[in-house]
C-alpha cells in the first residue's frame, strides 16, 4: 500500500475541497436559473480540480513507489497504467 506524504496529501485535498466550492456554486447556479453557459464553465473547472487532483495523487503514489526499496524494479506498471487511464 502506499500512502502519499503529507504535502501532497495537502495539495490533493486543496484541490477537492476547490472542487467542492465549485460544486456547492454550480448547484447554486442551477436553483437560482443561471445562464447555460455559465453553469457549464463552472462544471470544467471542478472537472479541472478533480483531475488536478487525481492525477496529484497518482503522481505522489508513483513517487513513492519510485523511492521506496526496490525503486523500479518494483513498480506495477500495469497497475499505475490502470490509475492514470481511470482518471481520463
Amino acid at each position: 500500500m502506499v500512502r502519499l506524504p503529507p504535502d501532497d496529501t495537502r495539495a490533493a485535498v486543496n484541490r477537492v475541497k476547490r472542487a467542492q466550492g465549485q460544486l456547492a456554486g454550480v448547484v447554486r447556479m442551477l436553483e437560482d436559473g443561471r445562464d447555460c453557459e455559465d453553469v457549464v464553465t463552472q462544471l470544467a473547472a471542478a472537472s479541472r480540480a478533480l483531475d488536478r487532483a487525481g492525477f496529484a495523487v497518482v503522481a505522489g503514489g508513483l513517487k513513492q513507489c519510485l523511492a521506496a526499496e526496490g525503486g523500479a524494479d518494483s513498480l506495477d506498471t500495469r497497475k499505475m497504467e490502470k490509475l492514470f487511464l481511470s482518471l481520463s
